[in-house]
Formats: structure tokens, C-alpha cells, sequence
């Protein structure tokens, strides 16, 4: 597991494009017959990726990095399928994901494994994990289920739909916030005007990226950014002092992720356009 560890943003402002992607980006997670996993200290998340092929891949993590027995004794667990059917088993039970279908699994689950239905199109399970202070009941959430807004407009070339799969209106959870967002064709911005979350930290994760593309994903104080050009299958750590968005070369997709002080959608301090430098 790698570990990565909180910054002061006058720190953030010294660093380079080789510093930023060092402390900022997240990258290859996904690899054959592997579980990936990154560890923040900025509100004690998990990011990772688990592409189970012949084998079936259990969740397992050091007692020294999380201090408890197993990794969920206290945290909860987001799942995400963005490669082909699988299953993730979750204490013996089964819970079988197509593409774009997701799992909330509960403190308190002892066990969580990860299968592919076939080894030459496997799942890609995409993982965000993070405190939780009580027992909630792991529940699957299809891709039908999410709750979905539609939000932008071809105008500003940001017409996209959200999805929201880990939500007080969808799903219990403690702390974990978790959905994905779809552009329209010819839209390219996502979260513009931006914002801040002073109060949460908050993980984007492309994909769907095409090959020849980019994502320069914005980041920074508002009155200093600073960008990372991501590709596909990348994701980016969010301080809660960072703005985050992104404009693409083409449409994009992208996971959204996060963990703080409460899970209200909309609490966010939004940044004038005229404030950004």
C-alpha cells in the first residue's frame, strides 16, 4: 500500500508538475490479478482498484498501516464496477456487479473479496474506504438505482448527468459520499464555476477517457491554481483548501468521491469566476 501524507496549501503553491503528481495523483491502480491500494492521511482515505482475473482477490491490509485486525473493523467501503461483470463477496454473501453497478459494504464486515465472471474481460472494481462510526447494513446499489441529475448546458459545454449511488436519498452510509458523472457529447467542462468543500476531501476519478485525450484537472487555492493533466483511469487527491474541476480534449466520465464532516451534497463554497487567478 502506498501512503501518502496531508499538505498546508502554501505548501502546495511551491510545488512543480513533478511535485503535484507526486503528492496528488493516483495512478495505475488497475492491474491484472491485483488489489492496488493508496492511503491519504487527508481524512484517512483508501483509494484503490481491484481487477480479479483466474482468482478470486481478497481485500487485505497491514494491522500497521490501519491499526485494526481487518480493514473495515472501523471504516466502511465504496465499490464501483467499471470493467465487465464480477462479484464482490462480502462476509460469504455474493453480490454480483455489472458495469456501473455499486456496493456500499458496512463496518463491521470481516471479509470483502473480488471475482471477475471472465478472466479475459474482468471486472475493474474501483474502491474508496473511509471512517465510519457505526454498523450499516452492506447493500447493493444497480446502476437503475442511482439517484440522477441533470446539470450544465450545451452552451457552456458542460451538459452531464450526475449519478449518485452512495447517498443519504439512495443508501445509508456513515461518512461516504460516492457517484459518477457522464458528459454529453461535445461537453467537456465538469464543475464549472468550481468550488471548495471546507469540510470534506473529495476524490475525482476518470475514465472513459479516450486514448488519445486529456484531462487537465484544475486544483490550487483560487487565487493561485494550478492543473495535472490526467488520463484515463487516473484520479486525483482533493485537499479540503483545493478547487476541482476538469476540462477535457473530449467527453469524459469520471468518479466522484467524498469523506469529511457530514454528507450533504450541496455543502460546498462556491468560487466566482472572477475570484479564480
Amino acid at each position: 500500500m502506498e501512503i501518502r501524507h496531508p499538505m498546508h496549501p502554501d505548501n502546495g503553491k511551491a510545488l512543480d508538475t513533478e511535485g503535484l503528481r507526486r503528492e496528488f495523483l493516483v495512478s495505475n491502480l488497475f492491474e491484472a490479478g491485483t488489489i492496488k491500494l493508496v492511503y491519504s492521511h487527508f481524512d484517512r482515505i483508501i483509494v484503490g482498484g481491484a481487477v480479479p482475473t483466474t482468482a478470486r482477490l481478497p481485500l487485505e491490509v497491514e494491522k500497521a498501516v490501519i491499526g485494526t485486525d481487518h480493514l473495515l473493523e472501523q471504516r466502511e467501503l465504496g465499490v464501483l464496477n467499471l470493467g465487465s461483470d464480477g462479484s464482490a463477496v462480502v462476509d460469504g454473501k455474493e453480490y454480483p456487479l455489472g458495469r456501473l453497478d455499486a456496493l456500499y459494504v458496512g463496518r463491521g464486515s470481516r471479509s470483502v473479496a473480488f471475482s471477475s465472471r471472465s478472466a479475459a474481460r474482468p471486472a475493474r472494481f474501483y474502491l474508496l474506504s473511509g471512517i465510519a462510526h457505526r454498523d450499516l447494513p452492506t447493500t447493493p446499489v444497480g446502476r437503475d438505482a442511482a439517484r440522477k441529475v441533470v446539470a450544465g448546458s450545451r452552451e457552456e459545454c458542460n451538459r452531464r448527468t450526475i449519478y449518485q449511488v452512495i447517498h443519504p436519498d439512495v443508501v445509508a452510509s456513515c461518512n461516504l459520499t460516492m457517484g459518477y458523472t457522464i458528459l454529453e457529447p461535445a461537453s467537456v467542462w465538469n464543475t464549472m464555476p468550481c468550488h471548495l468543500h471546507p469540510r470534506r476531501i473529495e476524490v475525482y476519478f476518470y475514465f472513459d477517457v479516450p486514448a488519445d485525450a486529456v484531462v487537465f484537472h484544475l486544483m490550487g487555492t483560487p487565487d493561485e491554481t494550478r492543473h495535472i493533466v490526467a488520463r484515463n483511469e487516473e484520479g486525483i487527491i482533493s485537499p479540503s483548501w483545493s478547487i476541482h474541476s476538469g476540462v477535457g480534449t473530449a467527453p469524459y466520465s469520471f468518479v466522484w468521491a467524498m469523506v469529511g464532516e457530514n454528507q450533504t451534497f450541496t455543502d460546498m463554497d462556491m468560487v466566482a469566476m472572477d475570484a479564480l487567478r
